[in-house]
């Protein structure tokens, strides 16, 4: 190689020749050996694009933390979770890693985290039974939701009965607002008229804007005089509007914080001893209360439209309930600085703490005296999730 780059022109004719004949190569391939570098080739071939910036194992490990810590939610929401969480994160980190940790995109969380990720569901026991007496008195949403303002609720019972109805044990009343996301939650002991009435009574004294509607499902413990008349016999009425029975996507809004709030964290356990309820009314209260409206982002459908055989939906950017809130136009500034002052107070890792401490008690009281199931009573076990 080195003869034929300093050969005459005359030779560079003859070389290729000659190295034809001994080696049977064609010759234009012959003189690109010729001319080529004595540098050996590399075993593999150098990765292209730029360089990883996210490659150190403690951004992995703060990014599977607050993933864990918040119930696993998807890389878009888990992307404000870093946002809001990182300053009240207990354990050193140094500049370099928090800044990526704050710059990051979802697309590299989920690439990061694709070989962790792992998908469970649960199943639980429908106990909705139609109350029919009043169906021709509250009418049916048959309108879009004014999904602008905050006060339009959706509402629904959690049954906290285990694998059996039987007998009498502790529901969920649970509350979200359409336009914000703020949901709340009280608890009840059976599903008495007189007992869902105190627990909206505390929701209305807790709510940071007054209730404009009130929709449910078409359950006894919703349509029933007393509820009526709560809402309609006062000087501002509150509508008061049942879903289409058979249609549980009517109240779809609901049903999704029924499994991502309730289910994923009180689980499926029988709550029959009545010394959780208030235990559970103060845990719905305070920490629950908190940590969900303050620091658990949610994201909002858009649009949806079809393009060929598939659906596509669009959604808005991932915010909490807090933050929806102080954007609104509709609450009132004195409520917005009461938010914001109280907020100030609030640090996430010590209300999940609180919060988990109290579910463990709550799971370890109820687990001490194991559901009995009355053969008279015993379901058909065809299980229908919540």
């Amino acid at each position: 190689m080195p003869r034929y780059r300093t050969a005459s022109r005359q030779e560079k004719k003859r070389i290729p020749d000659e190295f034809c004949i001994n080696c049977g190569y064609h010759r234009k391939y012959a003189i690109r050996l010729l001319n080529s570098s004595v540098k050996t080739r590399r075993k593999t071939p150098r990765k292209r694009g730029p360089k990883a910036r996210y490659d150190a194992p403690q951004i992995l490990q703060v990014i599977m933390d607050f993933w864990k810590r918040t119930n696993l939610p998807c890389s878009k929401r888990l992307k404000v979770i870093l946002q809001l969480w990182l300053p009240f994160y207990p354990y050193y980190l140094p500049a370099h890693i928090e800044e990526k940790l704050h710059t990051i995109s979802p697309a590299t969380i989920d690439r990061l985290m694709s070989p962790m990720r792992k998908r469970a569901s649960k199943i639980g026991l429908p106990t909705t039974k139609p109350g029919s007496i009043l169906k021709k008195h509250i009418p049916i949403n048959a309108n879009q939701w004014d999904e602008t303002r905050p006060g339009f609720l959706e509402a629904d019972t959690l049954a906290h009965c285990g694998s059996s109805v039987a007998g009498s044990f502790i529901y969920t009343l649970n509350c979200v607002d359409i336009a914000t996301g703020w949901h709340i939650q009280r608890a009840v002991w059976g599903k008495g008229q007189r007992g869902i009435i105190s627990a909206i009574q505390s929701m209305e004294e807790a709510l940071p804007f007054p209730i404009r509607e009130f929709d449910c499902d078409n359950g006894s413990e919703f349509l029933n005089w007393h509820l009526l008349r709560h809402f309609s016999k006062r000087k501002q009425p509150i509508q008061f509007t049942r879903s289409r029975p058979y249609h549980k996507n009517d109240n779809a809004h609901i049903e999704e914080k029924n499994w991502s709030v309730i289910r994923q964290y009180l689980g499926y356990q029988r709550f029959d001893q009545p010394q959780l309820l208030p235990m559970l009314n103060d845990l719905y209260s305070t920490e629950w209360y908190d940590y969900f409206n303050f620091f658990i982002p949610s994201m909002k459908l858009v649009n949806k439209y079809r393009k060929e055989a598939q659906i596509k939906k669009l959604y808005d950017t991932p915010k909490t309930p807090y933050q929806r809130i102080m954007e609104s136009h509709h609450i009132p500034e004195a409520t917005q600085k009461a938010l914001t002052a109280h907020f100030q107070q609030l640090n996430p890792i010590h209300l999940q703490e609180k919060m988990f401490k109290k579910i463990k008690q709550i799971i370890f009281i109820a687990n001490k005296h194991p559901e009995t199931i009355h053969p008279s009573n015993e379901r058909n076990p065809s299980y229908e999730q919540q």
